[in-house]
């Protein structure tokens, strides 16, 4: 059987292979770019249509299409602290703004959390006279703590 790591490895492979972008897959499957691209990742599992249109233009089996549709080990980069530079930024974001981000969505919102279930991502390039800028954009929904 077909591991969801296994069949993330596979979409990689057959992406770089046929020279897709996640773009366009996401196009192919009709679904948002963040989703699309984390999906085949492993990160959600993937409806049994879409799994069999992925594996169908990355030209890959059975076997991957049900592993993608399997519920995945959500967050799990294999280390405590990433070392890729890309991801590390992020983690190295949170570090330092963390504690601003929780404290200015409690004096805005009140006692509660933004979701990472009911949750856009969106990824963008902005064009800055100091350089190209990476706009990154979390919009969770507010979810407020209910005691009792």
């Amino acid at each position: 059987m077909t591991t969801k790591q296994e069949a993330a490895d596979a979409v990689l492979e057959a992406k770089t292979r046929l020279g897709l972008t996640w773009a366009q897959l996401a196009e192919t499957l009709d679904a948002p770019l963040a989703w699309t691209t984390a999906a085949l990742l492993g990160q959600h599992p993937v409806p049994a249509d879409l799994a069999a249109k992925a594996v169908a233009i990355l030209e890959l089996g059975d076997d991957v299409a049900a592993a993608l549709q399997l519920q995945p080990m959500r967050g799990a980069l294999g280390e405590l602290v990433p070392t890729d530079p890309t991801i590390y930024r992020f983690y190295e974001v949170l570090q330092v703004y963390g504690p601003t981000i929780k404290e200015l969505i409690h004096e805005q919102f009140g006692d509660g959390i933004m979701s990472a279930i009911n949750f856009k991502l969106d990824v963008s390039r902005r064009e800055d006279p100091g350089g190209e800028r990476v706009v990154v954009t979390l919009d969770g929904k507010f979810l407020k703590y209910q005691w009792g």
